[in-house]
């Protein structure tokens, strides 16, 4: 390509006439880019509602779910007993059960008194059994016998079993051998040693004891842990020491339902507040929003709040669920409300908390596919500009490029006249 000087001979900036061209020949893509980028304004703000509208889908389908209206509060009359709702049980109780705590799970510990320098053993090997039926493990010394070389060689046999040398306070060496886990099934026998070792604590199941002896009609559970799950439907248990006469009272966490129901009540709010946001017109300058007039953003809010609006059949207002319509255009939720109704009549109003879930389920999934339907669409849309735009960068470079060549042949051309001028003027002087 040939390089030329701007305005050499004419004197005129035609680079700069080249862009102001340019400029007027681009307008039809400005303005495309500009509709892009009103278009991809419209389809953030959609989104922006989505977002709110799924988080309501959301909070309505956890209220709908018999699992939240089977949701327990256990207490307990001791501190030595925990109670707390078992997470994902379906299967609930109420009402109260008394038992007494009669073991607590415990962890095997075996000891030996050794000297602490000499070999302990004259064997290169031995077993250990585990009381769950499973084979023994050999512990392989390797010729180190010492008290602290068989402790090493438990510990790398990556069995059930942990060992340690202990000092104790009378400067005597003490290997101590525990069971890494608590319950019967976790005890377990050394085979093959020539130390004397003493089980200074055996390996037992926590034992839970409802209604006295079990020849008078009471029975017992166990755990091999301190925690049971199968003595209460939908209760675990956490026993931290031995106790006569316990009492565990389970109710229906009605705080807890009334909690969801606020949960989607606010869920509901946040719709309402975006929707104002994507849709307010600025007062001091009068310029619109994004969704500013746009019908079907509009019909959002008004969904929303007549899903309150219209009441329930069987209960009439939802203030009896707590919930209702502010003159504000917002709603609320009152706790006690809900609360007092549930306990005057559970089945009823389990009945009527359910179909209000439905229902703002029902506006949720309705709303966001018309919205998601909604963005399809605009993004076609700006997809079909973007191709424009991409075919306009190519006319535009092409008419770049036959400006500056028409420019150039000018500026050639002048200089050629000027060429010309200069011999006749010398040859007529």
């Amino acid at each position: 390509m040939a390089t030329t000087v701007d305005g050499l001979v004419s004197g005129m900036s035609t680079s700069t006439m080249i862009n102001q061209l340019m400029q007027i020949e681009a307008a039809p893509q400005t303005r495309l880019k500009t509709k892009v980028s009103d278009a991809q304004s419209v389809v953030t703000s959609y989104q922006s509602i989505n977002t709110k509208l799924a988080a309501l889908k959301t909070a309505a389908d956890d209220l709908s779910r018999p699992s939240t209206w089977r949701s327990i509060k256990p207490t307990s009359s001791s501190t030595a007993v925990t109670a707390t709702a078992t997470p994902g049980v379906t299967s609930t109780q109420t009402g109260n059960l008394t038992f007494d705590v009669v073991k607590l799970a415990k962890a095997q510990i075996t000891t030996a008194r050794v000297d602490s320098e000499a070999p302990i053993t004259s064997s290169d090997a031995f077993t250990i059994t585990m009381s769950d039926g499973s084979d023994p493990t050999v512990i392989d010394l390797a010729g180190k016998r010492t008290a602290q070389g068989v402790a090493d060689a438990i510990n790398s046999a990556g069995i059930g079993v942990k060992a340690s040398l202990v000092k104790t306070s009378t400067g005597d060496s003490v290997l101590q051998l525990t069971g890494t886990k608590t319950g019967a099934a976790n005890g377990f026998v050394l085979d093959g040693v020539d130390f004397t070792t003493k089980n200074a604590v055996e390996a037992q199941d926590a034992i839970l004891q409802v209604g006295g002896a079990e020849e008078t009609g009471g029975y017992s559970v166990t755990s091999s842990t301190n925690t049971f799950t199968n003595l209460m439907a939908g209760v675990t248990l956490t026993a931290t020491k031995e106790e006569t006469g316990v009492t565990v009272d389970v109710a229906t966490d009605a705080s807890g339902i009334a909690d969801k129901i606020k949960a989607m009540v606010d869920a509901a709010n946040a719709v309402l507040s975006e929707v104002t946001k994507q849709t307010k017109v600025d007062a001091a300058t009068g310029k619109g929003s994004a969704l500013t007039g746009d019908f079907m953003v509009r019909q959002i809010s008004q969904s929303v709040l007549s899903a309150v609006s219209q009441g329930q059949a069987g209960i009439g207002s939802l203030s009896k669920l707590g919930v209702q319509l502010e003159k504000d255009g917002t709603l609320s939720f009152k706790a006690e409300n809900f609360k007092s109704s549930y306990a005057a009549d559970p089945d009823k109003f389990q009945a009527a908390g359910i179909t209000m879930g439905d229902a703002f389920q029902a506006v949720a999934k309705k709303q966001t596919d018309n919205l998601t339907s909604a963005v399809t669409g605009r993004r076609n849309i700006i997809d079909s500009m973007n191709d424009q735009i991409d075919n306009w960068d190519t006319r535009l470079e092409a008419r770049r490029s036959a400006l500056t060549k028409q420019y150039a042949s000018l500026e050639t051309a002048l200089s050629n006249l000027r060429s010309q001028s200069s011999y006749l003027s010398s040859q007529l002087g």
